[in-house]
């Protein structure tokens, strides 16, 4: 063997004992078989690693490092990605005014522990499309079962998590914001099908587009709180959660939406700042692009709502004051109050929450009031009656990868006669702080553990799209800030 520094020797052991740390932190001692390959690059340099570095070629000497640099940085950034944290941007408003739509957080993969990718062959920092080509950001096989690695942690009530979409396991294309089982339902009774809505989807790609199914880990990211823990009993009263009888406390910056009618006369964007409503809850365009702020006029609605004509104008016609519909803390629902701002304030009725989970099944419950819903817990066991079925069909068949059917009121699980199911993973149930503008458990059911990603701990940068980059646009009271879980 040539000659060998003392230096090379300690970067080797460096090198070598961290890898081998990390092996055994996987559980994957296959892995081992490419320590040779690193004994290679620091000791024995039978193959030539860096021999590109002695071209004489100037160009292929230049084009040879930015390659090497870019190999090690992708590497790089897909084993921290998976492994250590990542970054999430907060695209909507369902965890207003805890976590604003503009917040960028650093999400701990370590703090539960992270999982081994369930597609390790995928471009580091693509979800599931590759910006530009518009193509799958990642290669279908090999799937890797679920495996969790030892963490800091576990999930706690109250905590607020990032998770993917368990319902976004299909999709239409065209439609990715909606689950395809809520938009078949929406279908269907907005068309009023006969057939499955789903179905139609499929068969009107021009319009949907193509319906795709996604691995665990490629499902949209979702941040939430979590409320219900494994075997909880839960259930929302009048907007008010409880958990296993008890009164859970209420976030402290929680949200519901009220409709406002004014004294009279129109709100500016200074009246509605006083009150922390954003742009983008009081505001839309209209067919011109031309923003505007949004005023309730349907006579049908306001008649229901049961707000009374103000008086009228000089055609004799019936006039009303200005009514809004705005979320509201309930610091800033007591401001209001004594503003004399407002003529009346009634909390938005549950109708307009729409089709909750499960959503083939009529359980007669609502946004406002859901549930008593149990939760389920890895290792407990269920009696299947048709309304376990409706509520945990998708927990069964979608995310624990049994195959149920029903033949004549007899229950198959995997072509087995059945009356009850034992469940192999731990549960949790999610709503949002904003909570009548949160897409949550409420509407597409349960979180199973293998799809939770992580904890965000820090926000790092926070842009308010209302405002300029250098007017505002930077909210510096919100950066570096840690994320708490009040």
């Amino acid at each position: 063997m040539r000659k060998v520094s003392k230096s090379q020797w300690i970067k080797f052991g460096i090198i070598a004992l961290v890898y081998i740390l990390f092996i055994v932190w996987v559980g994957n001692f296959w892995w081992l078989l490419l320590l040779p390959i690193i004994f290679d690059i620091y000791i024995s340099k039978i193959i030539p690693w860096g021999k590109w570095k002695q071209s004489k070629n100037k160009t292929v000497r230049k084009i040879a490092e930015w390659t090497d640099a870019i190999i090690f940085a992708l590497i790089a950034v897909y084993f921290i990605n998976v492994f250590i944290f990542q970054n999430y941007k907060i695209p909507s408003s369902s965890l207003e005014k805890s976590l604003l739509v503009g917040d960028f957080l650093f999400v701990s993969k370590v703090s539960y522990g992270p999982r081994v990718p369930n597609t390790p062959l995928s471009f580091p920092l693509a979800q599931h499309t590759l910006p530009v080509l518009n193509t799958k950001s990642y290669i279908e096989w090999p799937q890797w079962p679920y495996k969790r690695l030892k963490g800091f942690g576990e999930v706690k009530r109250n905590d607020i998590v990032v998770f993917n979409f368990p319902a976004g396991d299909t999709v239409a294309l065209n439609n990715q914001q909606t689950d395809l089982y809520s938009l078949s339902r929406q279908i269907k009774e907005k068309l009023h099908l006969s057939e499955n809505g789903s179905q139609y989807i499929r068969n009107h790609p021009e319009e949907f587009g193509n319906v795709v199914f996604r691995p665990v880990d490629r499902r949209e990211n979702y941040v939430k709180r979590c409320i219900g823990m494994p075997g909880d009993s839960l259930q929302v009263i009048e907007n008010q959660v409880y958990i296993n009888g008890r009164v859970l406390e209420n976030p402290q910056k929680m949200q519901l939406n009220y409709f406002v009618e004014t004294t009279g006369a129109l709100w500016n964007d200074k009246i509605f700042s006083a009150f922390g409503v954003s742009r983008d809850d009081y505001t839309y365009k209209d067919e011109n692009g031309i923003e505007r702020i949004a005023v309730v006029q349907d006579l049908y609605w306001l008649q229901r709502l049961g707000i009374t004509p103000a008086g009228k104008n000089q055609a004799g016609q019936d006039y009303f004051n200005p009514v809004y519909n705005i979320p509201l803390t309930q610091e800033a629902l007591a401001k209001l109050k004594k503003s004399g701002y407002a003529k009346s304030i009634m909390i938005e009725p549950e109708y307009f929450g729409g089709f909750v989970y499960p959503v083939n099944y009529n359980m007669g419950w609502t946004r406002d009031n859901y549930g008593p819903v149990w939760i389920p817990r890895k290792g407990a066991t269920i009696e299947l009656t048709e309304k376990n079925i409706a509520l945990y069909q998708r927990c069964i068949v979608n995310y624990e990868h049994n195959q149920m059917k029903i033949e004549n009121g007899q229950i198959f699980i995997n072509g087995q006669p059945a009356n009850t199911y034992t469940f192999i993973y731990d549960y949790y149930f999610m709503m949002g702080d904003n909570r009548h503008k949160s897409a949550d458990s409420r509407y597409w059911g349960f979180v199973p553990e293998d799809h939770v990603v992580g904890k965000p701990i820090l926000v790092w940068l926070s842009l308010d799209k209302d405002h300029s980059l250098f007017n505002g646009g930077i909210r510096w009271n919100r950066l570096f800030r840690f994320v708490g879980n009040k």
